[in-house]
């Protein structure tokens, strides 16, 4: 499963890096990209993932990198 985020307030290309090789660390993360251009995140996630759990790990990860970054779910 794919969920694609807007990101707010990301304020540099290093902090997006930053925040995408911790995501690609988590064990249930198959891939993720962080984009500072288009302020975007993308998660891929097997089915059946807990997303709203994986989420919690995402949101603390990013935190630590850009404490002032919003993650919002696209619709």
């Amino acid at each position: 499963m794919k969920k694609v985020f807007d990101l707010i307030d990301l304020d540099c290309a290093n902090c997006a890096a930053k925040m995408e090789n911790s995501i690609k660390d988590l064990p249930e993360v198959d891939d993720c990209s962080v984009s500072f251009m288009t302020q975007k995140m993308t998660i891929k996630a097997p089915d059946g993932t807990d997303f709203e759990a994986l989420m919690d790990k995402v949101v603390a990860l990013c935190k630590k990198v850009e404490p002032d970054c919003q993650i919002v779910r696209r619709k």
